[in-house]
C-alpha cells in the first residue's frame, strides 16, 4: 500500500468519526429536564392512567387488566431513570403501558420522568 495515502486516509477516519459524533449529539436534548414541562405532558398523555398524583388510579385505571403503575410505590421508587425511560420509551409488553417513542421526542419523555420522580416525591 502506498504510504502517502496514510495521512489522507486517517483525516478521512477522522471526519467520519466527528460526523458520527455530531450525529448522535443530535438526538440529546439541548436542555436539562425539566419537571414543569414534563408535568403538561404528563396530563396530556399519563395522568388518565397514572392518576393525577401518580398513584396509578387514573380514570381509566380500572378497566385496565394490568393496573397502571403506582409511582409512589418502593417498586416505581427504585426503578433507574434508564429503567422508566426505557418502559416510556418502549412500552411493556402484555400490558396497556405502549410505547410513546415515535409520539414523544426524546425530551419530553426525559421531562416526563423528571416531573414522575417530582411525584414519586410527595406524599398521598
Amino acid at each position: 500500500m502506498n504510504t502517502q495515502l496514510y495521512p489522507c486516509l486517517t483525516g478521512v477516519l477522522l471526519l467520519l468519526a466527528s460526523m458520527t459524533l455530531a450525529a448522535s449529539s443530535l438526538y440529546a436534548q439541548d436542555y436539562p429536564p425539566d419537571a414543569v414541562r414534563g408535568k403538561s405532558i404528563y396530563a396530556r398523555y399519563c395522568q388518565t392512567c397514572h392518576g393525577d398524583s401518580g398513584h396509578g388510579n387514573g380514570p381509566e385505571a380500572a378497566s385496565l387488566k394490568v393496573s397502571p403503575a403506582d409511582f409512589h410505590r418502593v417498586r416505581s421508587f427504585l426503578k433507574s431513570d434508564e429503567e422508566l425511560l426505557r418502559t416510556i420509551e418502549h412500552g411493556i409488553v402484555f400490558s396497556p403501558m405502549h410505547s410513546w417513542r415515535g409520539q414523544l421526542t426524546d425530551g419530553e419523555m426525559q421531562d416526563v420522568l423528571a416531573y414522575i420522580r417530582l411525584l414519586s416525591q410527595q406524599g398521598p
